[in-house]
């Protein structure tokens, strides 16, 4: 068995400003429990808008000279920072396994590598803050670009990846030369504070990263309507972020969104049926289903449809519930008690209505303390029907049939959602097709659920917009200037007529 976290490393508190741990001031505390046991882990007291206001001006003290560092400067500070999180791989992994019900497995190999993965990355692309080269546009002038920081940036991450969440809004932020304000849920503090730790022990400037553990209500408001952040970026459920909006656009700063998902899995009738099979199975319940590009929705060719619905079936009746410091479970507890109480809430009442194949219930024995659910598949759901349209956010997967390929991509679209889909085929003029018409910010084929620092993460529609990850990220996070210069040395220009005189 994996050693489990020890808490006692937070015992000066759940806030990092400027540098250190500190406590809240909210006069209100938070206990994070083990969702695989119920037992009470760490309690700490909550941010208060003080301790927000208290953090962003670390964060403004700090801009200037983190703004004013070299691109290679910044460089080697991410670089280290890479190197200090690789080296508490470990104890990042058992953390996340704590405070979320993550297996081991996924955290040691999923959560903590893409995360330190994300840091060298980010290392390298922060020398490539490049604009458009210079150029005489107008003919008397040079015209070129410069991409500068934003300032302060205001981040709100949930509690189904922390650590990753926290690396996909602090990294793109600080190698553009912002600093950064974190929230994370108040449910999953541990690996953000345990990543702010890391920031200050690579040598990156006290002040560049800080977190504020807190209510949405109290500390996630008042940092998105703080007058001295100058962008929000946000990710969470689409009716929060709306909210988010809302505050965000009051205060006219830089916004950006990762909202909610109900990503399809279309299987046309040409399809390698056990890899549809497998690839549903793993996309419906990597981390117990709680993934915005989870599959949600499997659209199954009718030639295919009994088959994928039993083999589906048989698959998930052999993945493995368990303790989640267990290297041989498959399947963690759902994130907390009244989480689990929602999911299943769904399945109960798609029971009036749709099939319920396999799963559908919580486990008894030693696993009824923890949130834990069964894999669950549902079948003979309506396309308008609740299971198919809102975000279930647990280990459920509808699966419906079709008949034409348009019947299919019509379905496929047919959400408000749009963050991530997936297409089954070994025709490239089918897979070629879905990749045009589905609209969601990611469309894997013959895959689902891969994601690559170098790529870019973001939705369509309901789904939010902006881009994590990669390059493109770079574009939320900066400013783009246009600097202009006269070449003609003349002190009355063609142009000044238009204000007085003639030519």
């Amino acid at each position: 068995m994996v050693q489990r976290f020890d808490v006692s490393t937070f015992a000066q508190g759940a806030q990092y400003l400027d540098g250190r741990l500190a406590p809240g001031s909210a006069g209100r505390t938070h206990t994070v429990v083990d969702p695989a046991t119920g037992e009470q882990v760490y309690t700490y007291e909550l941010a208060s808008p003080a301790d927000v206001d208290a953090a962003v001006a670390a964060a403004q003290r700090a801009l200037p000279g983190w703004a004013g560092a070299t691109p290679g400067e910044r460089s080697d500070a991410l670089h280290r920072f890479a190197a200090v999180l690789g080296e508490r791989a470990e104890e990042l992994a058992q953390a996340e396994s704590l405070q979320c019900g993550k297996p081991i497995k996924l955290s040691k190999e999923f959560d903590v590598p893409g995360s330190v993965d994300n840091a060298a990355f980010f290392a390298g692309a922060a020398r490539q803050l490049a604009g458009v080269s210079a150029g005489e546009y107008s003919g008397d002038h040079t015209s070129y670009i410069r991409r500068e920081p934003i300032g302060v940036i205001g981040s709100i991450a949930p509690w189904n990846y922390p650590l990753q969440m926290a690396a996909w809004k602090i990294l793109p932020a600080i190698a553009a030369g912002n600093t950064i304000v974190l929230k994370p849920a108040e449910l999953t503090p541990l690996t953000s504070l345990m990543f702010a730790q890391a920031a200050t022990e690579a040598g990156i400037p006290n002040g560049v990263v800080n977190i504020v553990s807190g209510t949405g209500r109290d500390a996630g408001e008042h940092l998105v309507g703080h007058p001295a952040v100058a962008m929000t970026s946000f990710t969470g459920s689409t009716e929060v972020g709306k909210r988010v909006a809302e505050i965000a656009t009051s205060t006219v700063k830089r916004l950006h969104l990762e909202l909610g998902g109900k990503a399809p899995f279309l299987v046309f009738d040409d399809a390698d049926l056990t890899a549809a099979v497998h690839g549903a199975v793993a996309g419906a319940l990597i981390n117990t289903g709680q993934d915005c590009t989870a599959a949600t929705r499997a659209y199954v060719q009718r030639p295919l449809y009994d088959a994928f619905v039993s083999g589906v079936a048989e698959l998930m009746d052999t993945v493995r519930l368990g303790d989640p410091f267990d290297p041989d479970t498959d399947l963690g507890p759902l994130i907390s008690h009244a989480h689990r109480d929602r999911v299943a809430g769904f399945v109960d009442r798609a029971r009036s209505y749709a099939t319920v194949v396999t799963g559908g219930e919580a486990p008894g024995g030693e696993l009824a303390k923890g949130a834990y659910y069964r894999p669950t598949l549902i079948t003979g759901a309506a396309q308008d029907s609740e299971v198919v349209q809102r975000e279930l956010f647990g280990p459920v997967l509808v699966v419906l049939p079709f008949d034409s390929d348009d019947e299919g991509l019509r379905l496929a679209n047919d959400t408000p959602y749009g963050l991530a889909a997936s297409a089954w085929s070994r025709d490239v003029h089918r897979t070629g097709r879905a990749t045009r018409e589905i609209k969601a910010g990611c469309v894997w084929i013959n895959d689902h659920i891969p994601i690559i620092s170098e790529m870019p993460h973001g939705g369509y529609r309901a789904s939010g917009f902006g881009k994590d990850m990669s390059a493109y990220s770079f574009e939320e996070y900066t400013q783009v200037k246009h600097v202009m210069y006269d070449n003609t040395a003349v002190a009355r220009k063609d142009w000044h007529r238009t204000v007085f005189g003639s030519r």
